[in-house]
């Protein structure tokens, strides 16, 4: 990147994440160097999951408060989405979304497919979010989920029908980019159609 130089760091804010005002030189495309500010907010990454069940036609979802959610509008604070996580210290995202399906929804699986990789608002956020699918049956069910009382997590876990959960994107019940983006993959590759 040889359009970017004077780069800058302060960090604003370190409490759950770091908020960072960044300061640099950017020169468009005209030539011309300008003096550019943004804040962006490093929570680290994360991974997601899609699970599903071909025989029952079914799909793995969870619902949970989400202040951000709830902070811009008041409506919309109780999110459903697929299962997903924080990826800790240099841990390989695979083995993130293993541990947090057993913590999340109770399912043990034993190993999951990465599909996608994506930053989901990149204007502002840090996250790369890697975006996963595993088949699962009932007999992976090992206990009944819901989150860790320690990170102060109450979450539902809903397992429905792969057509409700379309039904539920469609009419923007379900408005969690990375949901929408699994809904959609699984979709387009008919992962729910029997073999």
């Amino acid at each position: 990147m040889n359009k970017l130089k004077n780069i800058t760091n302060k960090v604003l804010s370190s409490e759950w994440a770091t908020l960072n005002q960044i300061d640099y030189d950017y020169q468009f495309n005209d030539g011309s160097w300008k003096r550019v500010s943004r804040e962006s907010y490093d929570r680290g990454n994360g991974a997601c999951i899609l699970l599903y069940n071909k025989e029952k036609g079914t799909v793995i979802l969870t619902k949970q408060f989400r202040m951000p959610a709830y902070a811009n509008n008041k409506n919309e604070g109780m999110s459903i989405e697929v299962c997903a996580g924080a990826i800790d210290n240099n841990e390989a995202p695979e083995v993130c979304i293993i541990r947090e399906v057993e913590e999340e929804v109770g399912y043990k699986i034993p190993k999951a497919t990465k599909v996608l990789e994506a930053y989901t608002s990149p204007g502002a956020v840090t996250e790369k979010m890697y975006l996963f699918v595993a088949a699962y049956t009932d007999a992976m069910q090992v206990n009944e989920g819901g989150g860790l009382a320690s990170e102060n997590e109450e979450i539902e876990v809903m397992e429905v029908p792969f057509t409700k959960a379309i039904d539920m994107m469609n009419n923007q019940t379900i408005l969690d980019a990375k949901t929408i983006m699994l809904l959609q993959y699984a979709q387009i590759h008919n992962l729910l159609i029997p073999a």
